[in-house]
């Protein structure tokens, strides 16, 4: 090909690139156009559906309630960390949780002592992403390593709904679900869970079995002044918490676990530093944050006087909530809900009734499948039967934001058989 027929060629192919980029052009406009179409008519079809007919998804536990406390907390509750901070795997090698920050600990001992909920004195802290990954390794610890058979798991019913998902998830040969506490036979070692108060109905819990090989995981996640009266200091052999149910931050995802025993505390650690290799330091450094406000509040530390603490405003909210949930039910007719006495609260100083985080509502009437009789109402909940009760219960997340949750009250309230 000659100098002249090679520089045509290149001609030709970059006049065509040309159409074909204006082209391109012409084809995203196009596609812009029809995407804010599409995009406007969903928008009117979103605006359309609100009111009665719009979704109202109670189903997940969600902490987004507390949302405005934290809002007008500014930033009081903000931390700033540097490009080189964090790097290392490890935060304190003298630790046995080794991923540990120190912090983090100061702060939950701090609160602990604050609230008087549970006993940190002599106890092991172990962080973990969440309760969830620190049940899990809690089952690995307490589990025998050389048993023929896998220990028995069970809880007495209605149990968390994810529990059984949970301990079968890896299909383990160390541990498997058992089911109902109450239904286990033999004498055979066992591991049972009771949370307290309980979810999904609210009740507080003790352990059920009470037999010689057994260990109990006592799950507390709910032990807070604004769900319950603190009536004692918790004093167990292993206990979960997770800032999530806390203070609302479910999306730091940190939990932690108080444990009496070294050795225990010690493999649950592996557990940990297998599954994840520690726990992100970010995530700790932001949750010692938040539990450093939350303590500052309930010890009026650089507050006005005229200010709520953390717990004091969300007792106030989860008590208007269930008083707005009761009228709802009882001028429905349609539905029932557990009864709760009130009790001594040591942290408030007085009588103080029960306000879980979710709600154990009953379809009455002979409904038999309260989750899709309510569904029908496009009110999203969780069946009965995933706690291992009947289908004519459903639990109801009581820590939606709060245009969610006055539209459950509204459209709860005018259903009619």
């Amino acid at each position: 090909m000659t100098m002249r027929q090679n520089r045509l060629h290149a001609a030709m192919e970059e006049k065509q690139q040309i159409q074909e980029f204006r082209f391109g052009e012409k084809t995203n406009r196009r596609r812009t156009r029809t995407m804010s179409v599409a995009a406007s008519d969903q928008e009117e079809e979103i605006e359309e559906g609100k009111g009665k007919e719009q979704v109202v998804d109670l189903d997940h536990g969600d902490p987004t309630v507390y949302e405005q406390f934290w809002q007008k907390m500014g930033d009081r509750s903000t931390i700033v960390i540097s490009g080189w901070q964090s790097m290392s795997y490890l935060s304190d090698v003298g630790n046995i949780c080794w991923f540990l920050e120190p912090e983090f600990t100061k702060q939950v001992r701090r609160l602990h002592q604050s609230v008087g909920n549970a006993v940190t004195e002599d106890r092991h802290i172990v962080v973990g992403t969440g309760s969830t990954q620190l049940f899990q390794a809690a089952l690995y610890a307490l589990s025998p390593p050389d048993a023929f058979e896998p220990i028995s798991v069970v809880s007495a019913i209605p149990y968390y709904s994810s529990y059984p998902s949970i301990t079968d998830y890896l299909k383990s040969g160390l541990y498997k679900w058992a089911g109902d506490a109450y239904t286990l036979k033999g004498d055979e070692p066992y591991i049972e869970l009771v949370t307290s108060p309980n979810n999904p109905d609210g009740s507080i819990r003790q352990a059920v079995v009470n037999r010689d090989g057994g260990t109990v995981i006592h799950d507390l996640a709910y032990y807070w002044p604004q769900y319950t009266p603190i009536t004692c200091l918790a004093d167990h052999d292993l206990m979960l918490f997770t800032i999530s149910k806390c203070t609302g931050h479910a999306g730091i995802r940190i939990g932690w676990a108080l444990v009496k025993d070294k050795e225990v505390a010690r493999k649950m650690t592996k557990f940990i530093e297998l599954n994840t290799i520690g726990v992100s330091k970010d995530s700790q450094l932001r949750a010692a944050k938040i539990l450093q406000v939350v303590s500052h509040s309930c010890e009026q530390l650089g507050y006005p006087e005229d200010s709520e603490s953390f717990f004091k405003y969300a007792s106030r909210l989860m008590a208007d909530r269930w008083d707005r949930l009761r009228d709802a039910v009882s001028q429905s007719g349609l539905f029932s809900l557990p009864e709760f006495m009130p009790e001594s609260c040591n942290y408030a100083g007085e009588m103080t009734t029960p306000h879980p985080a979710f709600a154990w509502l009953k379809c009455e009437g002979g409904i038999e499948d309260c989750e899709n009789f309510l569904r029908g109402y496009n009110i999203l909940t969780r069946t009965g039967k995933h706690f291992g009760a009947q289908g004519n219960y459903v639990r109801v997340s009581m820590l939606d934001r709060e245009e969610t949750f006055d539209m459950f009250i509204e459209r709860l309230s005018n259903i009619r058989l």
